[in-house]
């Protein structure tokens, strides 16, 4: 059973994420002190009680430094949270990470391609004249906000899946040439990093997110202008199952590939992640994610033998130069 201390810290953590206010402990003479802590790691800082009087009238003390307002604007005292995001002193505004990111093309990736893009978003003005203003800004990592979304705990969670490309199989495979006509299958290998499931959490006190990642398609695209949705991982090939087309994930060539960059289809298969998260404040949310891999396929036709009736050598058509 959680201790009296236990569940006010719990309490108090989950209020703050609500209200600017200063908490009203039950049982406590006078609202309790606040005290700030920021992991190295993650950047996300949150508040732990200093002291929380008990109701015997016992004092628990709690190491740390001595509490204040840690969400300030220009040294005023500013909401931590509100609907307009959670608060950054370092940035001076409010953020929310931008859903769906941008494309890498956009300035505000400012020619990065890691981290992510955030809304900056602050009011200025008085009264009538009041207004939001949004700015979007690159992090490289978690940003320095003091009450920790649970939206930002399922982003810290996804790396520790260490998530990767699918690792793309065919028949005809690398080396092969197959033909015009003729059945292609196509399958991934299964594997936790590059099919799921996967699940892994990312906590700070009172709050703790498990995300759980699975593969939901493969769009293939075969390089000739045709694009096969695989909603399973496929089937892999073997001899035993002779000419004929994959049960679930196949494709047939209408044309050669001599016309191609090195006379072979690049192929590409794009799996669809789909990862759900959920708090242990009950919040709930999906992710979608999508990795990349590529292989080549060479397409020929079946070249008929021409044989000399009078027993002279067997002549073939000539085939196209360079393939």
């Amino acid at each position: 059973m959680l201790t009296l201390f236990a569940r006010v810290l719990m309490v108090s953590a989950f209020l703050l994420a609500l209200a600017p206010s200063p908490l009203a402990v039950a049982g406590t003479s006078e609202d309790p002190v606040l005290v700030e802590q920021c992991s190295t790691v993650t950047s996300i800082c949150t508040y732990y009680l200093e002291s929380v009087v008990n109701l015997d009238g016992s004092e628990t003390k709690k190491a740390g430094a001595a509490g204040k307002r840690v969400c300030e604007f220009g040294g005023a005292a500013q909401a931590c949270t509100s609907a307009l995001g959670n608060w950054s002193n370092g940035q001076q505004c409010y953020l929310q990470r931008l859903e769906p990111q941008p494309l890498f093309s956009d300035p505000a990736w400012q020619g990065h391609t890691d981290g992510a893009v955030w809304a900056c978003v602050r009011e200025q003005g008085y009264d009538e004249g009041r207004h939001l203003v949004t700015r979007w800004v690159w992090l490289p990592g978690a940003p320095d906000t003091v009450v920790a979304d649970p939206v930002t705990l399922a982003y810290q969670a996804i790396p520790e899946m260490q998530l990767a490309p699918p690792q793309v199989k065919s028949a005809p495979g690398v080396g092969q040439v197959g033909l015009v006509n003729m059945p292609v299958w196509l399958w991934v290998v299964r594997s936790e990093n590059t099919w799921g499931p996967i699940e892994r959490e990312a906590s700070v006190p009172g709050l703790t997110v498990t995300a759980r990642a699975q593969v939901k398609a493969i769009n293939w695209n075969m390089g000739d202008g045709k694009t096969i949705r695989c909603e399973g991982a496929g089937t892999a090939y073997s001899k035993a199952m002779g000419v004929k087309d994959s049960p679930d994930c196949g494709h047939r060539y209408r044309k050669t590939s001599r016309e191609q960059t090195g006379c072979k289809y690049k192929v590409t298969a794009t799996a669809e992640w789909d990862i759900t998260w959920q708090s242990t404040l009950g919040d709930t949310g999906q992710i979608a994610m999508t990795q990349q891999a590529s292989t080549q396929m060479q397409i020929g036709e079946a070249i008929p033998v021409l044989v000399d009736p009078d027993g002279d050598q067997a002549s073939q058509p000539s085939q196209s130069a360079g393939c």
